[in-house]
């Protein structure tokens, strides 16, 4: 990794971190994107500690979609090329006494941070990577995965934290899968995987729920993603940790893909004008 840029959002905590230390460490010149300026910090200062070359840092609230849109356009400053982009960031499905909730531009908060973000920070990113090529685009979804409704993507009728989680992260793997074949054939590889359930993270702990599995395990499934040559002309599939995965049979209908990527950029425009 030695030379090479990564962009990680989400990178202050949890899989994010342990990606960020471990590339950092391993020569990378990694930005760190995170909301908190002293837990950027404090990853910055690991990655140093680790061996690593410093960091940049630039920190956007990703529920917002011009924080999106300046995120891109820091990068862009920043740096004349990017190897590695992984959409990391995420929120979980929430306590449950907090009902639906709604991001800065009046959309869900799952669907706008866990799709949204990555697909519009993804969008004005590609022609980074695609003159960066050979690059790669990592998702972090989930195998928690729900049958989208396209008349009601926001779940304004019948909300429930964890199906609106659920079908933003199948959002994410539509959208892979769409960006990879638009990409084919620019050395641009987009995939997303399921890195390790209920990994020893806040958002798990948060929920309530008994981890399973080390933020270890999913970061290995993920760095292979990142570095493994083996998958460098691999693009468009889903991983379920090492293993090339199905996902939601949603996911396998073009028009159901081409219908959300509609939706998307319909959302994005309306919060961005």
């Amino acid at each position: 990794m030695a030379g090479r840029t990564v962009l990680i959002t989400g990178a202050t905590d949890g899989l994010g971190r342990e990606l960020a230390v471990r590339l950092g460490g391993a020569g990378a010149h990694v930005i760190v994107h995170g909301r908190n300026g002293d837990r950027a910090a404090a990853v910055a200062a690991e990655i140093v500690a680790a061996g690593g070359p410093a960091p940049d840092v630039i920190l956007a609230d990703l529920a917002r979609l011009a924080e999106v849109d300046r995120l891109a356009d820091e990068i862009i400053a920043r740096t004349k090329r990017l190897d590695v982009l992984v959409n990391n960031a995420g929120i979980g499905g929430g306590r449950p006494e907090l009902g639906r909730e709604l991001g800065a531009d009046g959309v869900e908060l799952r669907w706008a941070v866990n799709h949204l973000a990555p697909y519009r920070l993804t969008r004005r990113l590609q022609p980074l990577l695609t003159a960066s090529a050979p690059a790669r685009v990592v998702n972090v979804a989930s195998a928690g995965q729900h049958e989208i409704d396209f008349d009601d993507p926001n779940l304004e009728h019948g909300y429930d934290g964890f199906t609106a989680y659920c079908q933003a992260k199948l959002a994410m793997v539509m959208a892979t899968i769409e960006i990879a074949e638009e990409l084919s054939g620019t050395g641009v590889t987009v995939n997303a995987l399921h890195p390790a359930t209920f990994m020893a993270t806040t958002m798990v702990i948060e929920s309530g729920v008994t981890p399973t599995s080390t933020v270890d395990e999913g970061a290995n499934a993920t760095l292979r993603l990142i570095t493994d040559p083996a998958l460098a002309e691999t693009t468009g599939r889903y991983f379920n940790g090492a293993r090339q995965s199905r996902p939601h049979a949603q996911a396998d209908d073009p028009k159901a893909r081409r219908r959300l990527l509609e939706i998307s950029d319909a959302a994005i425009a309306s919060a961005v004008r």
